[in-house]
């Protein structure tokens, strides 16, 4: 492999950050999608809400794991959010919530990522 093809490669393989961040930038996308959807969209609105979920879910999961290297109280607070997300999503279906607490909240999670990333990332760009 030429050193050109090399260096294009290893600028399109992101890091784990850039991963996350590219991720809850497409979740937090199809949020604010079916944000402005009817009330009646039913099937769409659940599975955005459930994809949503999942996320949380996998990223409590992750901060539970003895093995994590976050910090303590990062890794408490990212659980908390996990189970508030679930939570909160429920209320949304059943009682007719706003979806805004939940776009906000993946929101400010892409701010703290970004400013673990580099400005040039691609995964940046792309959100």
């Amino acid at each position: 492999m030429s050193l050109a093809a090399y260096q294009t490669a290893q600028k399109r393989a992101e890091t784990p950050r850039e991963t996350e961040y590219r991720l809850f930038a497409q979740v937090t996308r199809a949020l604010v999608e079916i944000e402005q959807l009817p009330r009646t969209e039913i099937a769409r609105r659940m599975d955005i809400l459930d994809w949503n979920r999942r996320v949380w879910s996998f990223m409590a999961g992750e901060c539970a794991d003895d093995a994590n290297q976050l910090p303590d109280q990062l890794r408490a607070s990212i659980i908390s959010l996990g189970l508030f997300v679930s939570r909160y999503s429920s209320e949304i279906m059943q009682k007719n919530a706003e979806i805004a607490p939940l776009i906000e909240i993946n929101r400010m999670i892409m701010q703290g990522l970004a400013g673990q990333i580099d400005p040039e990332s691609e995964a940046l760009n792309a959100a």
